[in-house]
């Protein structure tokens, strides 16, 4: 079950839906979603400096990252072509018997922007910014505003509270996150590396 506007304002009363700084609801609910907005943290692939990553290095994808912050009011440029990870500016906490749900707003992507490769689903018990994959499919450059709405959430009812919330969770790799986060995969794949000998 999806939540309606009068439940996603009834979650926020209560508690079991956080959002930090306090969403303007006048602007940003939705019949069904709560629009979010973009942060000032930008992570780009240094690709004229690496020929490649490798999942199994971390420093592979660590070095070929880059952080850019964005002052308020100055664009970002996505060009063409472009991938960059950024975070909202909201922080959320989901209670333990709701998932979150990112989906890009119809608005940003007909200019060509998609807001999420394939993480758009945010456990039981998650607690951090939101990282989005921004992607530019379009054959034009396009500027994006720190502060602008960039993507929306949905909040779906489970039928009882999660046993293992995501805050929870041995090994969980992006809880409490503040700023967009590379890929952590080569956690993973080193300890199932470890498991296997």
């Amino acid at each position: 079950m999806i939540l309606s506007d009068r439940d996603i304002i009834e979650a926020l009363r209560t508690g079991r839906i956080k959002i930090t700084p306090e969403p303007d609801l006048e602007t940003q609910l939705g019949a069904c979603s709560i629009d979010l907005r973009l942060g000032n943290t930008f992570m780009v692939f240094e690709h004229s400096r690496f020929s490649y990553i490798d999942p199994r290095q971390p420093q592979s994808i660590g070095e070929a990252m880059r952080t850019i912050v964005v002052p308020d009011g100055e664009p970002f440029i996505m060009q063409a072509g472009d991938f960059a990870l950024a975070s909202t500016l909201e922080y959320i906490e989901i209670a333990d018997d709701l998932v979150g749900r990112l989906e890009g707003r119809s608005s940003i992507a007909r200019l060509g922007i998609t807001v999420h490769s394939t993480a758009a689903l945010f456990e039981p018990g998650w607690a951090g910014t939101a990282t989005m994959e921004l992607s530019n499919l379009g054959r034009m450059a396009v500027a994006l505003y720190p502060g602008m709405r960039i993507c929306s959430f949905t909040f779906e009812q489970l039928t009882s509270p999660a046993l293992v919330p995501y805050r929870m969770k041995r090994g969980n790799k992006y809880a409490g996150q503040r700023d967009p986060k590379p890929s952590r995969l080569a956690e993973e794949l080193s300890l199932e590396r470890l498991r296997g000998s």
